[in-house]
């Protein structure tokens, strides 16, 4: 499996693909790609988001920013400046 298979900035964003913190409260993507250039890619990928894996948006905090995700049974809390650059696939 490659964790980036394509450039970020030439990556073409899907119809049903979009950037991770998008995502709205309750919904499920599949994670489609990370850019190489965010700088705590490292931390992300060890958080478990890494292409293929499914990620649900828990909920926002209300300021908006950070938003909890259910990765891989753990709820996660992500700044939007950190995932703004993860692909995602919407899957329902």
């Amino acid at each position: 499996m490659e964790l980036v298979s394509k450039s970020f900035v030439s990556y073409k964003i899907r119809k049903h693909e979009i950037p991770l913190n998008e995502l709205p409260v309750g919904k499920k993507a599949r994670i489609k790609m990370l850019s190489k250039n965010i700088l705590p890619r490292r931390r992300l990928l060890d958080l478990g988001l890494i292409p293929n894996t499914i990620v649900k948006t828990e909920r926002i905090s209300p300021s908006g920013n950070p938003i909890a995700y259910n990765i891989r049974g753990a709820i996660i809390a992500l700044r939007k400046e950190e995932i703004e650059n993860v692909i995602v696939e919407i899957l329902d």
